[in-house]
């Protein structure tokens, strides 16, 4: 069994300063073995943000997968916006938008939905599809997808779990795949839940997915579901 970690919407610039440490302090103590960054590192793609951003994510524990979301993309730089809309976020990050991680039991692939001439909603193109369709199809280990934006032409593809961020809610849908959206783990703009991220537990045919939440300055977990692959569709198998 794969522990991963999955945390959103950093927003790095309007921040909830009290998340950081109690974040740090507990994906330390879960020490998962892959990290998932589903996007928003930065509330306005500021150099600032993404440095402050990229020295966060480098004092959390094990590898990770990091994707960009539209605040990773300037807003009002719109020279920066169209020809270079993931120039500070390639500075700080690296220069793949799409990284990959994969091992004996999972394989695991970043999709960019983040793009100049998107402001709110997400993307992906055709040669996007095309790509990861191609891939997905050569693979026998469980199949995880990253994305900051769920796009549901993605669930046609293949993977066996989608996760995402965006909406700064957490829930879960399970059908052809399972879909794992989180919350957002460390900014000021909660809406319906408190600071938040997620734990997956995934071995062949059945993922956990746990929930945790910042209370009284810790993260702690509120609740859990499990699921199984039952023929082509997943369903819901009680707590986790």
């Amino acid at each position: 069994m794969k522990v991963l970690a999955h945390i959103s919407d950093l927003h790095f610039g309007r921040l909830e300063p009290a998340a950081l440490e109690p974040l740090r302090r507990e994906l330390r103590r879960l020490a998962p073995d892959l990290l998932l960054v589903s996007g928003d590192l930065t509330q306005r793609a500021r150099r600032r943000q993404f440095r402050e951003a990229r020295a966060f994510l480098d004092s959390l524990p094990g590898p990770r997968i990091v994707v960009p979301g539209n605040h990773d993309v300037p807003l009002y730089n719109l020279f920066a916006r169209f020809l270079r809309p993931l120039g500070g976020y390639r500075r700080a990050m690296g220069p793949e938008l799409e990284p990959g991680y994969a091992d004996d039991e999972i394989a695991v692939m970043g999709v960019n939905t983040a793009h100049g001439f998107t402001f709110k909603k997400g993307r992906v193109s055709e040669a996007q599809l095309a790509r990861l369709r191609a891939r997905l199809e050569a693979l026998t280990q469980i199949r995880i997808l990253v994305m900051h934006h769920f796009c549901p032409e993605l669930c046609t593809l293949g993977a066996d779990v989608l996760v995402a961020g965006h909406a700064h809610a957490s829930h879960v849908r399970a059908s052809s795949a399972l879909v794992v959206h989180a919350g957002t783990a460390t900014s000021s703009r909660t809406r319906e839940e408190p600071n938040s991220f997620n734990v997956l537990r995934v071995a062949r045919g059945r993922v956990g997915v746990e929930h945790y939440v910042l209370r009284a300055g810790a993260f702690v977990r509120a609740d859990g579901e499990s699921f199984r692959k039952d023929g082509a569709r997943w369903r819901r198998d009680g707590p986790a």
